[in-house]
C-alpha cells in the first residue's frame, strides 16, 4: 500500500494489529480485490475459524470470509488501541461505514466485499450493528454484577454471529436462532472462562460478581492469582452451566441442511472441549490458559465427521 487510502481516518495509524499493508491500492474498488483481502485476513487469524469453514461448500466459504473480515476489523478497532476513547472514535467511524454500505456507498474493501454478501443473502443491518454495541460496551463496562448481565452482553457480542451464519445457510426463523444463541452464548462464556487472566490484564472481569460473593472469593484474590477451593468451586459452577447451554445448542444440528451439520456441530463441540480442558486443569485458568492442541482439534473433526458419514 503506497499511501493511506482516503477512506481511512488518520487515527487508524495508531493501531498495530490491522492488516493495513495488505489493503488494495487506493482507487482499487473491485470486488475481486476486496474478496482477496478478506480471504487473506481470515487465513491470518484464528485457526479455529479456518478449521471449521474449510469444509463448507466453496461458494459459501467466500461469504464467510467477508463476514469474518468485518468481525475481525471490529474486534481490532475495539481491542488493539489500548485507549478506550480512541476505540470509541474508531468504532463510530466503522459504524458510519457500515451504514454507508447499506446505503450503497462502499469504499473500504471489507464493505465492498460484504455488500456482495448482504445483497445475496438479504442480511439486515441489525446483527452487524449489535456487534458494535458490544465492542462499545467493552470500552466503558469492566464488571458485571449478575449472570443475567453477562448474558445480556452475550446477546450483542456473540449471538449476532450465529444469526449471520444462519443467514448464510439460508435460515431466518426464530426457532433456529434461539438454538444458535445457546451455542454462541456458550462459546462466549467458554472464552471468558478460558481467558480470565487475559481479560484481567485488560482491566476486565466477566465472572459475575454475585458468583464471586457466592464463593467468598474477592477481586483482590483474583488480582493476586489465588487458586484455591473457592476459586475452583467458582469456575466449576461457570463450566457446568455453560455446558448446559452447549447441550441445548446441539439441537440445531438436526435442523440444518446436511451440508452444514458438521460445521454446526464442530462449532459446538470445540467450545465444549475447552470446558473439558478447564476441568482437566482442575479449573486453574490463572496460570495456564486452557487451549486445544492441533491433535485434539483433528481428533474432534475425525470423530464427528465419521459419525455424520455413517448417520
Amino acid at each position: 500500500m503506497s499511501q493511506l487510502p482516503d477512506y481511512l481516518p488518520e487515527a487508524i495509524l495508531r493501531l498495530d494489529g490491522l492488516a493495513l499493508d495488505a489493503l488494495p491500492d487506493a482507487g482499487d474498488s473491485s470486488v475481486a480485490s476486496a474478496h482477496q483481502y478478506c480471504s487473506r485476513l481470515a487465513r491470518r487469524h484464528y485457526e479455529n475459524f479456518i478449521v471449521v469453514t474449510r469444509f463448507l461448500p466453496a461458494a459459501l466459504r467466500r461469504h464467510f470470509y467477508h463476514v469474518y473480515a468485518y468481525c475481525r476489523w471490529s474486534d481490532d478497532l475495539a481491542d488493539e488501541t489500548g485507549d478506550a476513547g480512541l476505540s470509541l472514535e474508531l468504532l463510530e467511524w466503522w459504524d458510519a461505514e457500515l451504514e454507508a454500505c447499506y446505503d450503497g456507498r462502499v469504499r473500504h474493501p471489507v464493505f465492498i466485499a460484504l455488500r456482495e454478501t448482504i445483497d445475496r443473502y438479504e442480511i439486515p443491518i441489525t446483527p452487524f450493528r449489535d456487534l458494535l454495541t458490544a465492542f462499545r460496551q467493552d470500552q466503558v463496562v469492566t464488571r458485571y454484577r449478575t449472570y443475567a448481565d453477562v448474558l445480556e452482553y452475550c446477546r450483542y457480542s456473540a449471538n449476532p454471529v450465529g444469526h449471520l451464519v444462519l443467514y448464510l445457510f439460508g435460515y431466518r426463523d426464530r426457532e433456529r436462532q434461539e438454538l444458535s444463541d445457546a451455542t454462541c452464548t456458550a462459546l462466549q462464556l467458554a472464552n471468558f472462562w478460558q481467558d480470565v487472566r487475559v481479560d484481567l490484564e485488560k482491566g476486565r472481569i466477566y465472572l459475575p460478581l454475585e458468583d464471586l460473593d457466592r464463593y467468598h472469593y474477592t477481586e483482590a484474590d483474583l488480582e493476586a492469582g489465588v487458586v484455591d477451593e473457592r476459586f475452583r468451586g467458582l469456575m466449576s459452577f461457570q463450566v457446568n452451566r455453560t455446558r448446559k447451554l452447549f447441550d441445548e445448542g446441539l439441537g440445531l444440528c438436526g435442523m440444518v441442511d446436511r451440508r452444514f451439520r458438521l460445521d454446526v456441530e464442530l462449532f459446538n463441540r470445540c467450545g465444549a472441549a475447552v470446558l473439558d480442558q478447564i476441568e482437566l486443569q482442575r479449573y486453574d485458568v490463572l496460570y495456564r490458559r486452557p487451549v486445544l492442541s492441533s491433535a485434539r482439534k483433528t481428533g474432534l473433526f475425525l470423530k464427528y465427521a465419521l459419525r455424520r458419514l455413517w448417520s
